[in-house]
């Protein structure tokens, strides 16, 4: 591992025991910012750098030829030509693929670069896209769909390889332009509401979902860290969204589990204890209630995929 060379200016913190978490460095990417665009035939990307890591930013990717599956918090995603990929940052990545069978483009930031240009803080969580756990982040995208995409990212790297005085100002111009048309994209490639929001609400509780779920497992929790009461947490929501506060949390508890499950090593009673389930039997009506599976299927069905590979 240590002789492999990782691309694209990001390293492994050793930290964690059994993933790797890449940490994107502007320095060690040779550019000036928390972004970055390039071809596949520029720089290697970095899938074969760990079995199993994450990273600390965004990711989109337009594969024209692509050959393997990824793993992608629990779930088996088959790559092929045509497809476009969109990975929100600290979600937990098993790629196998043979490098030279891909071609594609990528974008990858900070949402640290997006925040210091616009004083939006929920910004990102607006973006249907992105922390999305009911729809997919990955689907068929022809070449026609993908070129106004592409442009944009054309000119995001003109200016990260000859950057002058208001180069930031471009770039950022650029990538909100492309962060909200492909939102346009995806809102209406998987029918989900677009109207406009009444309030924050619904962003808050999906920000404050990413950074608590492991402490707080009710809705009423999150409602209370607002100030507001669970039923005008759920109209919010709801009208956001599409699907209920409850609905929500319990998708994003799912994803948990199965990256536990996955990816730690844990036995169900270490992951009831941590996830706050009272016993490990109520854990594992939980996961059979979302997913059809006992977590003994979902783990063979899991093993069964991955050998293939």
């Amino acid at each position: 591992m240590e002789n492999r060379k990782i691309p694209l200016g990001v390293f492994p913190d050793r930290s964690a025991e059994q993933i790797s978490l890449l940490r994107y460095s502007k320095s060690a990417c040779g550019v000036d910012f928390l972004l970055n665009t390039a071809e596949s035939s520029e720089k290697r990307g970095w899938f074969d750098t760990d079995k199993r890591y994450k990273t600390d930013f965004f990711e989109f990717y337009f594969f024209r030829k692509a050959e393997g599956c990824l793993f992608l918090t629990g779930k088996k995603i088959e790559l092929h030509d045509g497809m476009a990929l969109v990975i929100s940052p600290f979600q937990q990545q098993e790629w196998h693929v043979e490098m030279e069978r891909l071609e594609y483009t990528f974008l990858v930031f900070q949402e640290e670069f997006v925040n210091q240009f616009l004083s939006d803080k929920y910004f990102m969580y607006r973006l249907q896209y992105c922390y999305q756990n009911d729809h997919p982040t990955h689907f068929d995208m022809d070449a026609g769909d993908m070129e106004p995409f592409l442009a944009l990212l054309r000119r995001m790297k003109e200016e990260l390889r000859e950057p002058v005085a208001d180069s930031y100002h471009l770039i950022v111009a650029y990538l909100y332009q492309f962060l909200l048309l492909f939102n346009r994209f995806y809102t209406k490639r998987f029918g989900l509401p677009s109207a406009l929001p009444l309030n924050n609400y619904a962003y808050q509780y999906k920000q404050l979902l990413e950074k608590n779920i492991c402490r707080n497992v009710r809705v009423n929790d999150y409602a209370e860290m607002m100030g507001i009461s669970r039923v005008s947490l759920n109209k919010a929501v709801y009208r956001e969204f599409g699907v209920s506060a409850i609905h929500l949390l319990k998708q994003r508890l799912l994803q948990e589990v199965k990256n536990d499950l996955l990816f730690t090593g844990l036995p169900v009673k270490e992951i009831a204890f941590r996830l706050h389930f009272s016993e490990p039997s109520h854990l594992m009506r939980f996961f059979k209630q979302q997913t059809g599976q006992t977590i003994s299927e979902f783990l063979e069905s899991a093993q069964a995929k991955l050998s293939k590979w």
